[in-house]
């Protein structure tokens, strides 16, 4: 008698429905969104090239309660069949806005209120020394380059996330999920 073949697991996503499409936001939208939020909590995406990363980064932004990612509409993914299979639904959940001017964009988001927190390895504080509470934008740099000098140069505070091993950095959306859920932490 011959064997009966397992079928074996595909790399399909069952969580995300076909039918449904992630729409990114305009930039108008984002704002009229944001003036409903009480205490915005925000990450910002600089450059992040990597479908992938931008797929898992969604997934964390949405398990964390982020109520939209911003990203630059150049050098940087956009909303691809690959992230949107990565996210797992997340990208039809959190809104992920495109802006042409990222400074601008988190100029803007300070003159609203919202405390504009980078990442950089040569941070003096660490991400659990740091008051993550209030009005919230968490900026994470792209692959192996980190966070462009005028977006840093823009942002209130910098923070790094301590090492401990032989390693330099972590990925961005792995130092994107520990950074979001310290926040998380942090706001309960």
């Amino acid at each position: 008698m011959g064997r009966r073949q397992k079928s074996r697991p595909t790399r399909a996503n069952h969580h995300v429905d076909p039918s449904s499409v992630a729409i990114p936001w305009t930039e108008e939208a984002f704002y009229e969104r944001l003036e409903r939020i009480e205490i915005p909590f925000l990450l910002v995406l600089d450059r992040v090239q990597d479908p992938h990363n931008l797929g898992a980064c969604l997934r964390t932004a949405d398990a964390a309660g982020v109520h939209a990612i911003i990203a630059p509409k150049i050098r940087a993914v956009a909303l691809t069949d690959t992230v949107r299979r990565i996210a797992c639904g997340a990208a039809e959940n959190v809104p992920f806005v495109q802006v042409t001017n990222l400074a601008r964009t988190l100029g803007e988001l300070q003159g609203d209120g919202v405390r504009v927190v980078g990442t950089a390895d040569r941070a003096e504080h660490t991400i659990f020394e740091t008051d993550l509470t209030g009005p919230l934008a968490i900026v994470m740099g792209f692959e192996g380059a980190g966070l462009r000098r005028l977006t840093e140069k823009t942002c209130d505070d910098l923070v790094k996330i301590p090492m401990r091993g032989t390693v330099d950095c972590l990925n961005v959306s792995v130092a994107t999920g520990v950074c979001l859920f310290e926040a998380v932490r942090q706001r309960q």
